[in-house]
């Protein structure tokens, strides 16, 4: 994890195979994670069943980057699925979750403007 203190930002400071936990508050179910809030209103099934609109949820939240933590091992998404996203200039990033949560805590750290979804 990174050892930075940021006030009242959001940071991982653990994971595991079925939870995360966010500034020693643990989740057990998916999330998104930004750096002044934790929103478990991100209603998803599960990778397979992923959809344009679980993809276009985060067009309001306008972060730089997502980051997808997908879970023990990294899955990629169609490209269709998140293309609102890539055209509203938003880069998306598939990865394992532990290491959604480690460039999580690095790009809020340099204050950016991330979202980090973590599918659990």
């Amino acid at each position: 994890m990174h050892l930075t203190r940021l006030g009242d930002t959001k940071m991982f400071t653990a994971h595991g195979a079925d939870y995360v936990t966010v500034s020693g508050e643990r989740y057990g179910t998916s999330v998104v994670v930004l750096a002044d809030e934790v929103r478990s209103d991100w209603r998803v099934a599960g990778f397979d069943a992923l959809t344009e609109a679980d993809f276009a949820w985060f067009l309001a939240l306008k972060p730089e980057v997502l980051l997808f933590g997908t879970g023990a091992r990294q899955r990629f998404a169609h490209p269709k699925l998140y293309r609102a996203l890539t055209d509203a200039g938003i880069a998306v990033e598939f990865m394992d979750t532990p290491a959604a949560c480690r460039t999580y805590n690095i790009l809020v750290a340099e204050d950016r403007r991330v979202a980090a979804a973590i599918l659990l």
